[in-house]
């Protein structure tokens, strides 16, 4: 059995899913969590209202003068406007957070290289670099990633969001830098898995299990439950 001690990488809330009982998988050396028992009793989780934690899959940040440039150089489609993503072509996300600051989200099979990729384009470039190209951050290291999916997904958030979340207020693709249960977030809605409205959440790793705990709470109204990467 795969336990998450035994990898270099693992979830900041790694602790609280054992003790869910999550079985775990090894996703490009990282301990995922992969179901907490029934596959197909979570997928339907997921349709009412789930929470995956996602935070051991790939990610990574630019930041500074060129950024977006750079990232559209190297084939990437950044949008336009600061609060916005776009999808990629292998279901990655690039996800616009200021005028030159972009958040990338790696494929949920943790198969497609992309962040990797970036990183790798960034510290291989000649230096001293032609144009502007800002500098990578450290995004797997320093946030937390959960997804939030169901169609009780945004009033679960009205509980503990000030920000409306709902479908015909928060479009596709709509990012808002908030507060959640009190901490500062970032939720990314991101409909394209069929399981109604799901937002992805990035909090300071710091506050990682805080935040957990919360949105558990908060779901508890709507019969909300974990869900493995199996049910996405």
């Amino acid at each position: 059995m795969i336990a998450p001690g035994d990898f270099p990488r693992r979830s900041f809330v790694a602790r609280r899913l054992a003790a869910a009982g999550a079985r775990f998988g090894d996703i490009k050396g990282a301990a995922v969590a992969l179901d907490f028992g029934d596959a197909a009793v979570e997928a339907e989780s997921a349709n009412r209202l789930g929470l995956a934690d996602l935070s051991p899959l790939p990610r990574a940040g630019f930041k500074g003068a060129g950024t977006a440039g750079w990232l559209a150089k190297q084939g990437l489609e950044v949008p336009a406007e600061s609060n916005r993503a776009a999808r990629q072509p292998g279901g990655e996300l690039a996800a616009r957070l200021a005028p030159g600051e972009v958040l990338i989200l790696g494929d949920l099979d943790g198969q497609g290289g992309l962040p990797g990729r970036l990183e790798t384009a960034w510290t291989d470039a000649p230096l001293p670099p032609e144009s502007p190209r800002g500098f990578p951050v450290p995004r797997r290291d320093s946030h937390a990633w959960f997804l939030v999916t169901g169609e009780h997904a945004a009033a679960m958030f009205a509980k503990i969001c000030g920000v409306d979340l709902r479908p015909g207020k928060f479009d596709d693709l709509t990012i808002a830098q908030t507060s959640i249960a009190r901490i500062s977030a970032i939720a990314i809605r991101d409909d394209q898995r069929g399981l109604g409205p799901a937002y992805h959440l990035l909090c300071d790793s710091a506050s990682a299990g805080y935040l957990w705990d919360c949105l558990l709470d908060a779901m508890a109204e709507f019969d909300g439950r974990p869900v493995g990467l199996a049910a996405l």
